[in-house]
């Protein structure tokens, strides 16, 4: 009997203790325009923009927008693949399958992707300012 009543404190203690995705801090990759030479394994690189609908803040819209980008994947640095992306709610689990194919294991379990900057009345964003933040629960 105290054994059974040991192993339930023990169970629910590891439960109590364990880090729900909720507790887990999450940390960020930026995938910017830059080719890095020389680089061993994938690399991703925003190659361009191709449409931002997305609704600047200070407006009022009835719909939030989406954002088209082409992103190249590059391997021992060369180029293997250039993948159009839509980044919108309905495409969200899509895009987190693509970029866990090419991300390091540790980087794998993706929470966000934003498009940045982000997008304000009356301010144009010039093309090279864009780039990709990728928030993950760091994996051991």
């Amino acid at each position: 009997m105290k054994k059974s009543i040991l192993f339930f404190f023990i169970l629910i203690g590891t439960f109590a203790l364990a880090q729900s995705p909720k507790d887990q801090k999450i940390k960020y990759v930026t995938i910017d325009q830059k080719v890095c030479s020389n680089l061993k394994g994938f690399q991703l690189v925003l190659k361009s923009i191709v449409a931002d609908s997305r609704c600047p803040d200070g407006v009022t819209c009835i719909w939030a927008g989406e954002v088209t980008a082409v992103v190249s994947v590059y391997k021992d640095s060369k180029l293997i693949e250039d993948a159009t992306l839509l980044f919108a709610m309905k495409n969200e689990k899509e895009n987190k399958e693509w970029f866990a194919k090419y991300l390091p294991r540790k980087q794998k379990k993706i929470k966000t992707m934003q498009v940045l900057p982000y997008p304000k009345e009356g301010k144009k964003i010039d093309s090279n300012e864009y780039c990709l933040k990728i928030g993950y629960y760091k994996q051991d």
